[in-house]
């Protein structure tokens, strides 16, 4: 017994291993990582050449929820509450009614293919009707793309707030399914607002609490992160035995928790990094242990229609209805259409038939399972190209695992942090008594080939130097442009991708009228350039905006407090294109 545990322990070491060093593989040939930790677990399992025979199901759906639940909540602790001024509202609105759409249509198409009745064809539609927010952005950041702040919020925080609305509409048809009683549509929309509601308090609650505990209790540094994902977990518990929504509680509460001044706020976001990583690996190496592979050929016909139809219809509709009202530039709709990417939470929910005894429950998963694979491999590996080609792509910020942070004690939100000075970057070359920074940070020193200059010295700053600062974490967004790598894409430099001079947002067009020869009406030519560029967006610009009048570009360059501060601006020739 004892020797069989070993190997079971070792086995699962060898797996996560092996699943970590994929990640390489993953970057190298631009293939979604979860793609292939879903693939390492089929071949471990009963089939491939593991050999190993699960078919635990309770078990799975134990380890899908806690895993999820640490995803989520490493979600909200990297959502900022900045990107809510053009994100909120058409990502709520995809979250929901986007959600109910695609399942409409899914569900309809589903059970016409397999000869259902429409409960169990809207069924299916449900369970896939969600987007998957750790395959999303683990795509992105593993091609180190960034995107526009309205495509990028949108997407980010509907992956984090659509799980609840699947889950619901799930839950909701698997009891109809087999009570096989009436229910009102007044009593669903009843349960629908308790769940969201009491997700909402619940998560709101203990995201406060827990910042409150945080930033009093004085204990070892490692023990912060760890009190963070177990009170995560016991308010995700709690909100679900309340009968609420769990994921919209654990996705709220590190939303909170983030968006608060909060001492050690970086080591709780690197440890919660490894742990969203670890819960993926563990919980798509489950998943591929589960299913059979050759069970899979009864369900391809009908799977690949699903599939398409989802891909191809159902998600652009769902978007196109959604987002219409908030007037999305036609390529920023085109990418959120086919960013629905597929994870574990559609084959997570695929469980609940299973576990309630439904017939059928091995078609739903099997369906399920296939329609995650075909988005995973459509989808997946076409995302980051397709950004590039429709131009959403911005110059990335300087990653924040290149600062070292440590919380002063009785003094929240405030930081000592040490950022490595990059070649080309704005801070290089500067004298280090006149770099540009933010009122309430103070400059320690430097250390320079492992020698520390005091901060008064007025000396040159050079490569590989590094400045220990002590600021505020709501100045660290102003702080990071300054010692910014240089993007490795020449047309995502500063001074292609935002034009060769830089305006503030309050200079008149007029005056940029006159010296550039640029065609404008007379009302315009009272506008600033932060107004007309703005109002071209309808109040909503977002870095990376374009417009173009004649010969000239503006560029939006930087927002501050949701207005525009900085424009660039281009000179085209007539024959390019815009």
């Amino acid at each position: 017994m004892i020797t069989g545990i070993y190997q079971v322990i070792l086995f699962g070491a060898i797996l996560a291993v092996l699943s970590i060093l994929t990640s390489i593989l993953s970057r190298r040939v631009g293939a979604p990582s979860l793609l292939l930790f879903l693939l390492l677990g089929m071949l471990a399992g009963e089939e491939g050449p593991g050999g190993i025979q699960f078919h635990d199901f309770d078990t799975a759906f134990l380890i899908g929820n806690l895993a999820l639940a640490v995803i989520l909540l490493d979600g909200g602790l990297r959502t900022h509450v900045s990107s809510f001024r053009v994100g909120l509202a058409p990502a709520l609105t995809l979250a929901t009614v986007g959600v109910a759409i695609t399942a409409g249509i899914v569900g309809a198409v589903a059970a016409d293919v397999l000869g259902w009745s429409w409960l169990e064809g809207f069924l299916i539609g449900a369970i896939v009707g969600s987007t998957d927010a750790a395959a999303v952005f683990g795509l992105l950041h593993s091609a180190g793309l960034e995107l526009k702040e309205r495509s990028g919020a949108t997407l980010e925080i509907e992956s984090g707030t659509n799980d609840p609305m699947a889950i619901f509409l799930t839950i909701t048809l698997v009891g109809l399914l087999g009570t096989e009683a009436e229910t009102s549509g007044w009593a669903m929309v009843g349960e629908f607002v308790r769940q969201m509601g009491l997700g909402l308090a619940i998560g709101g609650v203990g995201g406060w609490g827990l910042g409150w505990q945080v930033n009093r209790l004085s204990l070892p540094l490692s023990l912060y992160p760890l009190l963070v994902i177990a009170t995560g977990i016991a308010f995700f518990s709690l909100a679900n035995l309340l009968g609420g929504s769990g994921f919209l509680a654990v996705y709220v509460m590190g939303l909170v928790l983030a968006n608060r001044p909060l001492n050690y706020v970086h080591d709780i976001r690197r440890f919660h990094d490894g742990m969203a990583w670890i819960s993926q690996i563990g919980m798509f190496l489950i998943l591929g242990l589960l299913v059979t592979p050759s069970d899979l050929l009864d369900v391809v016909v009908p799977g690949l229609i699903i599939a398409g139809v989802l891909v191809f219809v159902a998600r652009p509709a769902a978007v196109l209805l959604c987002l219409a009202p908030f007037r999305f530039p036609w390529r920023e709709q085109a990418f959120v259409s086919w960013v629905g990417l597929k994870g574990a939470v559609p084959i997570i929910l695929a469980l609940f038939p299973y576990l309630s005894g439904l017939e059928n429950s091995d078609v739903y998963f099997e369906i399920t399972f296939f329609v995650v694979l075909m988005s995973l491999i459509l989808q997946g590996w076409t995302i980051a190209p397709l950004a590039r080609w429709l131009k959403l792509e911005v110059p990335p910020h300087i990653d924040e695992f290149q600062q070292l942070s440590l919380g002063v004690p009785g003094r929240a939100g405030c930081e000592l942090v040490a950022y490595k000075v990059h070649a080309g970057s704005p801070a290089d070359a500067y004298m280090v008594d006149r770099l540009p920074l933010p009122k309430d940070t103070r400059l320690i020193g430097v250390v320079r080939k492992g020698e520390f200059i005091e901060s008064n010295a007025s000396v040159d700053l050079k490569p590989e130097d590094h400045l220990i600062l002590l600021t505020q974490t709501h100045d660290l967004t102003d702080l990071s442009p300054l010692f910014q790598k240089l993007p490795t894409a020449s047309y995502l430099r500063a001074s292609e991708f935002f034009g060769q001079f830089s305006l503030r947002g309050d200079t008149l067009l007029a005056d940029v009228a006159s010296f550039y020869n640029v065609p404008l009406s007379d009302d315009e030519k009272r506008q600033s350039l932060a107004e007309f560029v703005g109002r071209r967006f309808h109040g909503k610009a977002v870095v990376g905006d374009r417009v173009r009048v004649g010969n000239v570009e503006f560029v939006v360059r930087q927002i501050v407090h949701g207005a525009i501060f900085q424009v660039g601006l281009k000179i085209r020739s007539a024959a390019e294109p815009g």
